[in-house]
């Protein structure tokens, strides 16, 4: 891959002003049918398949009149006065009236009517108009809701002075979140660090400019994608936050690479691509694993929680996309600018240094050796970190008891979590001067909590006799029932074939007695079902907020675990260990843990509640665990691979495992620190002002990021490492050759760069070898091996033996993996480039083709293949088939087609031109002794070698 990502980002930066007028033209296409097809965004929050959503649907079907959304509007009278003085009744009617004859309304209460009376509270002061709709919560109009807003504004004016009136109820009970100027906050604090860690204004400003374009493209996608179906307003809220973090930190990782090759006095174009393809690699990563995580959502079965989650996928993948491609080709127009300036120390030392080199090779009298000298010295030399070299060596000294204490830390933050509540929020979560709250506010005064939710048992009676006396009798049997607070209502329909009972709870729509209510009343279905033939359940709008909580809650533990097993096995693919991965997965739990646990204490228990402007406390969203811990989880997969692959760099060239800790921690840890910084201040600035909905997840999303950066990854995984020793970079055989490899940091590309004038400059080799090595299962089966056939030549390979032979032609056809020494086949090194080579390398397998492999050879000859390998010679014994062979193979050879010919027991010296040499890949053998070499041999002794 980062091979790839290289060739990419050498393409952008050539093409920068294509690739630039590009992203103008794609953003301007998705805004454009973003304003033409977008529908909207919805509040309306359902799962199917759960007992109160089916029984809503067969009331949409039977009992329209209670299906549909509602309203309240809670009119009071002055103080000493009733509703049923003469100015309340005389304006209460009249606004009955007036709000009935609004669109989309069905019917509207009164308190003076003896057949669909409005609830009055004990003192007579309070009444509650319910609004029943036409439609549910989504299908309802702005201008309906406007309507009734003025509707209810003409009956406050009507009433007596001192009177109040107030809309509110399920209709009104979640806003549409908003952008503030506090989220923006959360920006310029990002632009602060990155110009600390970066060190210029233009280096700092890419990241934000890459994470708004990349926002803005995901959001136009977003609100054109509303016209396929409908999508909750916090989904775009959250696409944002997430956005701009990964967007700004993404970015952060390609340029701060940048400018450490810039730095080293590598050209702008070259470490550009070079940036793209090793922090790019660990930006893809980063972006799959997050993306993995928020698709994997959809584990829940719930359609708006899935949206939820491609849509946020959606943007990261977008973010990835833009760091990859437009971000090389504005660092192509930075150009010299965000080359680092050496300090004016930095500078005198380095030209004093400069001068003494100068002077000692001038005194060598070696002109060359002077001016190479001087280049050298004049260098900044890296200097380490004396803060982070400081704080690994603090973490590291007991490395036991760090560990010992993380863990104790973090089960005591983690410990709160216990207590952490779910449900849907209502009215009650918003501002408090917001219209809907103080209607919530003056219904729990006047009639007690449960009237803010009440729930509607439902059921069939088509069965019934006498269905008014039936419904009586349930009503009054429920009524009884510990926890409810009062039944207004108890009616069949009009065609009496179902039933309803309104129950209203002692506690409200969120409580825990409300919960217990519920799952009382459903515990005795098979009763009521035995004793009146009904088959009874529970919904409403509070009932269907407990079964999306109740489902979402056994979800949890199923993505749990398929996020830790995914974890597992994604990490032990990038550093080929056991160890690292159950240490980085641990780490994981401990951050979630943290982030509920303060959550918790915030929301549930009110610490710092106020100061972060929570306006109730208790239960919060029901998806903040599912979603937080989906998202955490790619953010941890980012910190760990930054932070550990430059340590696992620095072991396997060849440090300590001591050594390689404290190396790649000081390597890795500015970048950490400064892209946990920046996240955290994005997440955080959605707090203070923040939707409701959203909160509680972007305060959890901004501790799991602070703990995981600063406590798990900068703590305890060195302390863990260290503890570990060589131990942490154990992995067993059998395991290393089943996983595949995902080369994250780009070490094979920068192999392929090592070995860019290998064998020699300007070398054109069809195959090249250098102490070629094929491992198989019982060890060995070829090498040291070291030979070079030139573009358009001829090798004969082999052995006594069909398994050596084949491993060498398949090696260098890049079928199977070279284990060790060096190969390029067509210039393509191998193993990185072996997917490329199997292109440009046509294998024919004269065993499986009934001894006339002629044909097959011309059959590959039609791809046009730079080199061929045909292995199994000798099984090729009828001599018609053989001579048949030989011209098939001299017309690869006259087409300039290499060709290797694999045999077993003997040269096939038959099927190639006199003078061909042949290698012997017998295993104790010397490779390529027996060798038949004519002076116009195409490879010389030298070049055929073990």
């Amino acid at each position: 891959m980062s091979s790839v990502l290289y060739s990419l980002g050498r393409w952008a930066v050539r093409a920068r002003r294509l690739v630039v007028a590009l992203w103008v033209v794609a953003l301007v296409l998705v805004g454009g049918a973003a304003g033409l097809l977008q529908q909207g965004l919805d509040n309306q929050v359902s799962i199917p398949g759960t007992e109160s959503q089916e029984a809503l649907d067969r009331l949409a079907a039977t009992f329209p009149q209670v299906s549909g959304a509602s309203a309240q509007v809670i009119v009071v009278a002055p103080d000493g006065g009733t509703i049923n003085d003469d100015a309340m009744r005389a304006a209460i009617e009249d606004g009955v009236e007036d709000l009935g004859d609004v669109s989309q309304v069905e019917v509207v209460t009164s308190p003076y009517d003896d057949l669909m009376p409005a609830s009055v509270s004990d003192d007579e002061r309070a009444t509650l108009l319910t609004i029943q709709l036409d439609g549910d919560q989504g299908s309802i109009t702005d201008e309906t809701k406007d309507a009734l807003g003025v509707e209810t504004e003409a009956l406050a004016q009507a009433l007596p002075a001192g009177a109040e009136a107030h809309l509110g109820g399920q209709l009104f009970s979640s806003k549409f979140p908003e952008m503030t100027l506090t989220e923006g906050i959360g920006l310029l604090v990002a632009l602060v660090v990155l110009v600390l860690t970066l060190g210029s204004l233009v280096a700092a400003g890419l990241p934000l400019l890459n994470a708004l374009l990349g926002v803005g493209a995901s959001m136009g996608l977003l609100f054109a994608a509303t016209v396929l179906g409908p999508i909750n307003s916090t989904t775009p809220m959250l696409a944002v936050m997430l956005g701009l973090a990964v967007g700004i930190d993404y970015a952060l990782f390609i340029v701060s690479r940048h400018r450490e090759q810039l730095g080293k006095g590598l050209d702008v174009h070259e470490s550009i691509a070079r940036a793209t393809a090793t922090a790019g690699s660990a930006v893809v990563f980063a972006g799959l694993t997050v993306m993995i995580a928020l698709v994997g959502l959809g584990v829940a079965g719930i359609p708006f929680l899935t949206i939820m989650g491609v849509a946020a996928a959606v943007t990261v993948g977008v973010t990835v996309l833009v760091s990859l491609t437009l971000l090389p080709a504005l660092l192509g127009m930075a150009g010299e600018r965000l080359r680092p300036r050496p300090s004016r120390k930095e500078r005198r030392a380095a030209a004093k240094a400069a001068a003494a080199e100068a002077a000692t090779a001038a005194a060598q009298d070696d002109p060359e050796a002077t001016r190479a000298r001087v280049a050298v010295a004049a260098l900044p030399e890296q200097k380490p970190n004396r803060f982070f070299a400081g704080w690994v060596r603090v973490v590291t000294k007991v490395p036991a008891l760090t560990v010992v204490l993380v863990i104790a830390g973090m089960g005591a933050l983690s410990y709160p979590a216990l207590d952490l509540r779910l449900a849907l929020p209502d009215a009650g979560v918003m501002a408090k001067e917001d219209p809907a709250r103080v209607t919530y506010d003056l219904v729990s005064e006047h009639f007690g909590d449960g009237f803010n939710g009440p729930l509607i048992v439902t059921g069939s009676i088509v069965t019934s006799t006498d269905p008014v006396a039936l419904m009586d009798q349930i009503g009054d049997e429920i009524a009884d029932l510990p926890g409810v607070a009062d039944v207004p209502l108890s009616t069949p329909n009009e065609s009496a074939d179902t039933g309803i009972i309104q129950v209203v709870p002692e506690g409200g729509p969120t409580s825990a007695e409300t919960e217990a209510l519920v799952r009382e009343i459903r515990s005795l279905h098979d009763h009521f079902l035995d004793e009146y033939g009904v088959d009874l359940a529970v919904t409403g709008f509070t009932a269907v907020g407990i079964d999306v909580s109740d489902k979402l809650g056994n979800a949890l533990l199923p993505f749990a675990l398929v996020v830790v097993g995914l974890s597992l096995i994604l990490l032990t693919m990038v550093f080929r260990s056991i160890a690292v991965p159950i240490k980085a997965t641990i780490g994981y739990l401990f951050s979630v843990g943290a982030a509920f646990g303060v959550v918790s204490l915030v929301f549930e228990h009110g610490v710092f509640a106020e100061a972060l402007n929570v306006t109730r406390t208790g239960p919060v969203i029901s998806f903040m665990p599912i979603v937080l811990m989906g998202i955490l989880f790619g953010l941890a997969m980012d910190y760990e691979v930054f932070l550990v692959s430059r340590m696992r760099e620095d072991y396997v060239h060849g440090g300590s495992a001591k050594h390689a800790i404290s190396t790649g921690f000081q390597g890795s840890a500015k970048v950490v620190t400064a892209a946990a910084i920046i996240m955290i201040a994005v997440f955080v600035a959605f707090v203070p002002h923040g939707d409701m909905n959203l909160k509680p997840i972007a305060l959890g999303l901004a501790v799991g990021v602070a703990v995981d950066a600063f406590v798990v990854r900068m703590v305890f995984v060195p302390a863990v490492l260290a503890l570990l020793g060589e131990k942490a970079w154990y992995m067993p055989k059998w395991l290393d050759k089943v996983l595949p490899s995902f080369d994250v940091e780009g070490e094979g590309l920068t192999r392929e760069l090592s070995l860019t004038d290998w064998p020699e400059p300007g070398a054109t080799d069809a195959v090249a070898a250098g102490d070629l090595e094929v491992h198989g299962a019982s060890g060995t089966i070829v090498g040291p091996v070291s030979v070079r056939v030139p573009d358009g030549g001829t090798l004969l390979v082999q052995g006594d033996a069909t398994a050596p032979v084949s491993a060498f032609l398949l090696a260098v056809a890049g079928r199977i993996k070279v284990s060790g020494g060096v190969a390029k086949t067509a210039g393509l090194v191998l193993p990185e480039r072996a997917s490329s080579a199997r292109r440009v390398v046509a294998v024919v397998d004269s065993a499986a083709e009934d001894g006339r492999p002629a044909a097959a050879v011309r059959r590959a000859l039609g791809d046009k293949p730079k080199v061929l390998v045909v292995d199994g010679t000798e099984t090729v014994g009828d001599l018609a088939a053989r001579a048949e062979l030989a011209q098939a193979v001299a017309g690869a050879q006259a087409a300039g087609v290499a060709v290797l010919l694999g045999s077993t027991g003997f040269a096939a010296t038959d099927l190639a031109p006199a003078g061909t040499p042949v290698l012997d890949v017998t295993p104790g053998e010397r490779a390529g002794a027996g060798a038949h070499l004519a002076p116009n041999a195409d490879v010389t002794e030298q070049e055929v070698r073990a």
